[in-house]
């Protein structure tokens, strides 16, 4: 049927003062113009307003220009929570350019591949990593990079590995820049690499309409009032620290640094700088319970929380320190968090371990996201509202990456009839709560980084000894899950599981190699398959001390 136009579809289109694309480089600039003077960022002797911050993101953008970056040219950067890296989150895409932020936990290999994928023409290096991100421009196909060193105070250093350093880029720049803003809220924006199943990891693209809504959804998603103050537990190099450099601009709020997650530091600042928000994985949460002991702040405090579903006695032990606990899921593809536990008033009555039960629930939609539901994954149909159903998880809305870069065939596969497939289990509560309950994508989130067992297995089969391996997830009270490899040895070979760990490590990131090796025969389907589903049991069987 033909829609014949209206009156509302005569002379009344967009133009120039009714139309912005939106773009969360919006929030620096008009936070700098109404509170100026309002501290921005803390980092050791480090304090600038926002005035400043802003001056150096705009000489930031300045420089980069000046140097032939811009539109669509990837500037990478392998940096610790600190001034620099939150400074990259604008200075970056105000030159047009789409910002690249890597864990600092890669290998050189890793590290190359991404630089090369994402063909980044810049890399801005912490010093820290000096070391790692030379052997990885080593093994790099793509020569003339600008390389330029981050010098920190809090971590002095003579390595340098770059043309300049970041402060003689800025003192290049402009502060009244103008900056080239998106002329379509669809640019890209950046570019964030996750592992998934498969050993290369996918490069996933936001554009600066998820990232402005998505910045704004967290901000009221966790009723953060003006002038939060946010300490740096969660790494930026994380879906660009899910969206809160952004956030934090939009509330006028302080990003309080901190270059390693330590309890004692943790503490200090919340209570010397009057923390009111952080985010962490549950093993930063496990971490802050066992040192209670050195809590020395008496005002509120809140703290966001995802990967792997944290216990409840975890989260029941945090709100007994007065640390209001915030349950989120998300993915990498969703820009962090696109899922919150939304808490109801009518809960606070309930005992204690209700509460946490209720809170290690991963939730409903946020303020972005259009759609979210549970459903059979062949059909797309929904599963029952039981809690006990359990299907796909699938997400549609504004704060869904664009795809993945280069990669069209994942794209595809990602993307089904409207909807983002998850490749997460759970189940639909009948208040509407989502409930994880398993992966169907073998993922192992460990200290809230993404482990492919694939990638571990590839490293395991490697081994001369090993003839079979598969990996699992083990329950871990520590960091949520690590990595459990099931292995058989060929005949003649001995069962050396201190050296098959030590030969991980030498083939991959640490974090990434088995804390755990079980020697035997694995079992099989009757074509041949590893039954993963049979290891996993068993491995939870580890986790709680039952074999």
């Amino acid at each position: 049927m033909n829609r014949q136009a209206s009156i509302y579809d005569a002379n009344l289109d967009i133009c120039g003062a009714n139309y912005e694309p939106l773009t969360p480089l919006s929030f620096i600039e008009r936070t700098a113009a109404v509170f100026p003077d309002r501290l921005a960022v803390v980092h050791g002797p480090v304090r600038r307003n926002w005035a400043e911050t802003y001056a150096r993101t705009r000489r930031l953008a300045s420089a980069l220009s000046k140097r032939g970056i811009g539109k669509n040219d990837t500037v990478a950067i392998v940096a610790s929570n600190i001034p620099e890296m939150f400074e990259a989150h604008f200075g970056v895409p105000m030159a047009g350019a789409v910002l690249n932020t890597i864990n600092t936990r890669l290998d050189a290999e890793a590290i190359a591949f991404i630089l090369d994928h994402g063909e980044a023409r810049t890399v801005l290096v912490d010093a820290e990593f000096a070391a790692v991100v030379k052997a990885a421009l080593e093994l790099s196909h793509i020569p003339d990079r600008l390389v330029v060193d981050i010098e920190d105070p809090t971590f002095p250093s003579d390595m340098r590995i770059g043309a300049l350093t970041f402060d003689e880029l800025l003192s290049e720049g402009d502060a009244e820049f103008a900056g080239l803003w998106p002329t379509d809220e669809w640019d890209a924006l950046s570019l964030n690499y996750t592992s998934g199943t498969t050993g290369n990891p996918k490069g996933v693209v936001y554009h600066h309409r998820g990232a402005h809504l998505n910045a704004l959804a967290q901000v009221q998603s966790w009723d953060m009032p003006r002038h939060s103050v946010y300490l740096w537990t969660l790494p930026m190099f994380h879906c660009n620290g899910w969206c809160f450099p952004w956030a934090i601009a939009a509330n006028a709020g302080t990003a309080v640094c901190m270059r390693h997650v330590r309890a004692e530091q943790v503490f200090d600042l919340i209570a010397d700088e009057k923390v009111t928000h952080f985010c962490g994985a549950p093993i930063v949460l496990n971490m802050l319970t066992q040192r209670a002991d050195l809590k020395r702040f008496t005002h509120a405090v809140k703290v966001m929380t995802a990967g792997a579903s944290p216990p409840s006695a975890v989260i029941a032990a945090m709100e007994g320190m007065g640390i209001e606990v915030t349950h989120v899921y998300g993915l990498t593809e969703v820009y962090g968090p696109a899922v919150v536990c939304a808490w109801k008033p009518e809960w606070d009555a309930l005992p204690a371990d209700q509460r946490a039960r209720l809170k290690a629930r991963q939730g409903v939609a946020n303020g972005a996201l259009a759609g979210l539901m549970v459903a059979d994954p062949e059909t797309l149909h929904a599963v029952p509202a039981d809690g006990l159903t359990i299907g796909e998880i699938f997400l549609r809305g504004n704060n869904v990456m664009r795809g993945y870069l280069k990669n069209p065939a994942a794209t595809v596969a990602a993307f089904r009839r409207g909807w983002f497939a998850s490749g997460d289990l759970g189940v639909m509560h009948p208040d509407g709560y989502v409930e994880l309950k398993d992966r169907l994508k073998d993922i192992i989130i460990s200290g809230g980084e993404n482990i492919s067992s694939v990638e571990v297995e590839d490293v395991l089969y490697r081994h001369p000894a090993i003839l079979e391996a598969a990996v699992v997830a083990r329950p871990d009270p520590k960091w949520g899950e690590t990595p459990c490899a099931f292995v058989a040895v060929k005949p003649g070979q001995l069962e050396n599981a201190q050296d098959i760990i030590d030969f991980c490590r030498g083939h991959m990131a640490h974090f990434k190699a088995p804390k755990t090796v079980i020697f035997g025969d694995l079992p099989k389907t009757s074509t041949g398959k590893i039954q993963k589903f049979v290891l996993r049991e068993k491995a939870k069987d580890l986790g709680s001390g039952l074999l």
